[in-house]
């Protein structure tokens, strides 16, 4: 398949000869200077390569490269020079705005060979973002599920904040980010190490003593011990391992960012976290947002709106009893799910997945967990 290559320049004639140059191998679009290249990136964009020239009347080809590296940053980025402006090109490479530069006038085989290897670190990018969303993300997210079914008390909230900080990710910018969505299962790796008696209590709300309470504070930066470990995971473990301090909180222990620095993903664990836990107490949700808003100095306060403005978009959806046979991804547990022993199994606002229904419903066939359960079921779904 031809990928698609965006030619700027302010002079049609050399427009032309890109075309013909290159029309062979890719797909070119043409633009004459830099503000028709915005909107030809804003119409038919995103491009798999931008080549544009340095001198154009208006804006620059460096101010529209370091434009597109915002707004596109998946494309990857050539800049025309001529021999003049030899300094003014590698100090544009050096600031990382683009991954190429080629001098004027420039050969067809010159243009055809750098537009072929910026195609080439094109594809390289996609296909690591495919890797990370596709693969690597659901394996965490199978692991996660998992762990859940095992684990309830740790993983299983992880799961319904998973779900929560998804359900944000419209109104926080950033919230959507591959790196968020991994550290909101494994933030909860270093609750491993402690005892399942003590997240039980932690979950019903009970006073800790103060050695198992440092357990609890200290799950974060133990987290992050075991993630910082994988290769491209530092901002995975950096969320996790600032996920309990407040937002107003000063440099304590190795956490010396603060306020807005403090990491994004940390942030929204630490309000949906929080919030989880009231609700797996039974407290109604709108009584656990006025409780979260009465300590508004530990939260974000950005963070803390766009949660109250997801759970009283999310209170629309109509509470059901069903089969355990019928139920279907997008449905969440409207109550607790405990095993004919009284064990919990999954607690109140799990996401139903494909392997929970399996779960339940083979537990269901067994004796061993309800027939009938109680979901809240969004009107799309209904």
């Amino acid at each position: 398949m031809k990928e698609a290559i965006l030619c700027v320049d302010d002079e049609q004639s050399l427009l032309n000869a890109n075309r013909m140059f290159l029309g062979n191998d890719f797909l070119v679009t043409t633009a004459n200077g830099g503000d028709s290249a915005l909107a030809v990136l804003a119409k038919q964009g995103p491009f798999a390569v931008i080549v544009s020239d340095l001198h154009m009347p208006g804006m620059n080809g460096i101010q529209l490269l370091a434009a597109t590296r915002e707004r596109y940053p998946e494309t990857v980025r050539v800049l025309l020079t001529g021999g003049a402006d030899l300094k003014l090109a590698i100090q544009a490479v050096n600031d990382g705005h683009l991954f190429r530069f080629l001098t004027k006038p420039c050969s067809r085989a010159t243009l055809i060979s750098g537009v072929t290897a910026a195609v080439t670190q094109y594809r390289l990018i996609t296909a690591e973002r495919e890797l990370l969303d596709k693969t690597l993300r659901g394996c965490v997210q199978i692991i996660g599920e998992i762990l859940a079914l095992v684990n309830p008390s740790a993983f299983g909230r992880a799961i319904r904040v998973q779900r929560l900080i998804k359900g944000m990710a419209e109104l926080i910018n950033g919230a959507g980010a591959w790196e968020v969505d991994i550290a909101v299962i494994l933030s909860q790796l270093g609750c491993i190490t402690i005892p399942e008696s003590v997240l039980t209590a932690v979950a019903r709300g009970a006073e800790l003593p103060s050695e198992q309470k440092k357990q609890m504070d200290a799950h974060g930066v133990i987290a992050r011990d075991l993630l910082r470990r994988i290769p491209r995971f530092e901002r995975v473990a950096e969320i996790a391992a600032y996920q309990n301090k407040p937002f107003d909180a000063p440099p304590w222990m190795e956490l010396e960012k603060c306020g807005k620095d403090i990491p994004l993903g940390s942030r929204l664990l630490l309000v949906c976290f929080d919030f989880d836990t009231l609700v797996s107490r039974g407290i109604p949700e709108r009584e656990a947002l006025v409780h979260l808003a009465g300590k508004a100095n530990v939260y974000d306060p950005d963070i803390y709106a766009a949660l109250r403005t997801f759970v009283e978009r999310e209170a629309t959806a109509v509470s059901r009893e069903v089969a355990v046979g019928e139920l279907v991804r997008g449905m969440v547990l409207a109550e607790d799910v405990h095993s004919d022993t009284g064990v919990l199994l999954l607690g109140r606002g799990h996401p139903i997945t494909d392997a929970v229904g399996h779960r339940l419903q083979a537990m269901a066939a067994r004796g061993d967990s309800p027939l009938r359960i109680r979901v809240l079921v969004p009107l799309e779904v209904g």
